[in-house]
């Protein structure tokens, strides 16, 4: 902003217009520069040529303006998720893939798919039917786990583990009805929505059959022994504490997701507590 702009002398007035023809210096001066007064030009004289003060100025002010104004910096590539530094990596939709990804915003493709390799494995359960059932490479993991569990004086039980997307159906409806859409959908997945169905994940309880299915169970030794050592099996805390507006669900410290021992490992080692963050997808609160 200029301070003073009044009126200078006339022979003020002049140099500064023979300043201004010289096109030198003249952004900061542009809002001050006084009119160049009018003289009446003989009849005979020939129009003239050089550029006028505002023409000059507007030119420099230009010139000025574009020299000031920074090039667009570049776009920055995205992160990498955390996944991508392990040398092995595996499809996030293929729902043959350990490290698939199904929440409210992946569905399963196909909806109602059902994995070819089910088998029961050799575990406590007080699921049956298909509940007792997981795709084998699941099923040799919990094995594992399960048997490890029990060296260390825990009683570890399979209480569900693949559901169908008809089974599916029947559950979540059924929420639907004691409960309202609403809030079955904080609590059952919607069918070709459900870990369950891809049989890379399953619900344990406690041998003692203490709190099974309620947010007690996280005291319960089967579910402290899990939270710690899962990891070392290829298995995480699929739905942890406080972590429901990514999940969109709230804590099932009972319901335990297969992704393979090096991607759990590397999930603990790194602090990180849903699939949704360690491979980096979009969270997932609700339904679209």
């Amino acid at each position: 902003m200029c301070h003073d702009c009044s009126d200078p002398p006339l022979s003020s007035r002049r140099s500064f217009t023979r300043f201004l023809a010289a096109g030198a210096g003249l952004t900061v001066l542009t809002a001050c520069t006084p009119e160049a007064p009018q003289a009446a030009a003989p009849s005979s004289a020939p129009p003239s040529t050089s550029p006028s003060p505002v023409a000059a100025t507007a030119s420099a002010t230009t010139t000025a303006e574009a020299a000031a104004v920074p090039p667009a910096a570049p776009e920055a590539a995205p992160a990498p998720s955390p996944s991508a530094e392990l040398p092995r990596q595996f499809s996030l939709t293929d729902p043959a893939s350990p490290w698939l990804i199904v929440n409210k915003r992946r569905p399963l493709v196909p909806a109602a798919y059902a994995p070819a390799d089910l088998v029961r494995p050799a575990v406590a359960m007080t699921a049956s039917g298909e509940a007792a059932l997981l795709n084998s490479t699941t099923a040799a993991a919990a094995e594992a786990m399960f048997a490890a569990a029990a060296r260390d004086g825990v009683s570890m039980v399979l209480a569900s583990g693949y559901r169908s997307y008809a089974t599916q159906v029947a559950t979540y409806n059924s929420y639907v009805a004691a409960r309202g859409q609403a809030d079955a959908d904080t609590a059952s997945a919607r069918p070709g929505y459900s870990e369950h169905q891809t049989g890379w994940a399953f619900d344990i309880a406690d041998g003692n059959g203490a709190c099974g299915f309620q947010p007690c169970f996280a005291d319960q030794p089967a579910a402290v022994w899990a939270k710690a050592n899962g990891h070392r099996f290829g298995f995480v805390v699929r739905y942890p504490w406080m972590f429901h507006p990514i999940t969109g669900y709230y804590y099932e410290p009972w319901h335990l997701r297969y992704i393979g021992v090096e991607a759990a490992t590397n999930m603990a080692s790194k602090g990180i507590f849903t699939l949704e963050e360690y491979f980096g997808v979009e969270a997932a609160p609700g339904y679209l």
